[in-house]
């Protein structure tokens, strides 16, 4: 008990701040016994940032698999595709190709380049995931907090991904935790990412719904203390409002990073945030 709690603690610690560091080491410590294959540093682009990493399911070699393309969070200034392996991991064991992405961050870029980033990504996923096993037709872009941010606009803002080539028609859904959808950015550096304030309504993702989107999944922790609940609730009525399609789940108790969290090994009887999100791909596969 003492002892889980001290790793749950250090992982905290370690998402929160964005660096491979303890917190990381010990989510993604069961990947060496991960039985598909990965392939690390895959280029989307030519650019040193354009580099994603592929989970492939275990015991697969013909059978063509849905694929779900993982945007990771960091409050769009930190994170690292490798630290996000217990996500490819993860959803991999569940029988789905998975694909995370770097992209880049203030004060490098600020809005819109990490979602211009995230378009080139996907659109790369569907003209090459065929040689991985994954079905080019049967793509689902999920995220955690401001990678749900970015995914949702992907699914949304049909422009991002029309102006890299065809990806959009061949998403079949969207799976957002914890996702800061719907909102007006407060603090100052957050402001520089998004400014000026005129550009606002276009880096918030319900300025675009008009019910054409494919469905989506709104996962959430209701003990949130970073992304508030009105993002999500606004989201899912504004896609009501137009006739588009969402479902809602929130999960008593879970705060910001447990949501992400249950992904890993320790934190998976947490809430059954994979079987959620399988349960899901799996319908809307079909």
């Amino acid at each position: 008990m003492v002892l889980s709690r001290v790793l749950s603690v250090s992982v905290v610690a370690g998402i929160v701040s964005g660096c491979a560091n303890f917190g990381f080491s010990v989510a993604n410590s069961p990947l060496a016994l991960f039985e598909g294959d990965v392939v690390r540093g895959v280029s989307y682009g030519a650019e040193p940032w354009e580099k994603l990493d592929i989970y492939t399911p275990p015991g697969i070699i013909e059978i063509n698999r849905p694929v779900v393309v993982f945007f990771y969070g960091g409050r769009w200034t930190t994170g690292s595709r490798e630290n996000y392996g217990f996500v490819g991991n993860a959803l991999a064991a569940q029988g789905f190709v998975t694909v995370i992405p770097d992209y880049r961050k203030y004060p490098q870029v600020r809005f819109p380049a990490f979602v211009e980033d995230g378009a080139k990504a996907v659109n790369w996923v569907h003209e090459n995931i065929e040689e991985f096993n994954g079905l080019p037709d049967t793509l689902f872009l999920a995220g955690h907090s401001a990678g749900a941010h970015i995914a949702a606009l992907l699914v949304s803002d049909e422009r991002y991904l029309r102006n890299e080539g065809n990806a959009l028609d061949n998403i079949r859904g969207f799976v957002g935790l914890a996702g800061p959808y719907d909102f007006t950015p407060e603090v100052e550096d957050v402001q520089e990412i998004f400014g000026p304030p005129s550009n606002y309504p276009q880096m918030q993702v319900t300025t675009f719904i008009d019910g054409t989107e494919p469905p989506m999944l709104l996962m959430y922790g209701d003990a949130d203390e970073t992304v508030e609940r009105y993002n999500l609730d606004r989201l899912a009525g504004r896609i009501e409002e137009m006739g588009g399609e969402s479902e809602q789940i929130i999960y008593p108790g879970l705060n910001h990073i447990e949501i992400v969290g249950a992904f890993s090994w320790f934190w998976r009887n947490k809430a059954p945030v994979i079987q959620d999100m399988t349960d899901f791909i799996n319908r809307k596969s079909e």
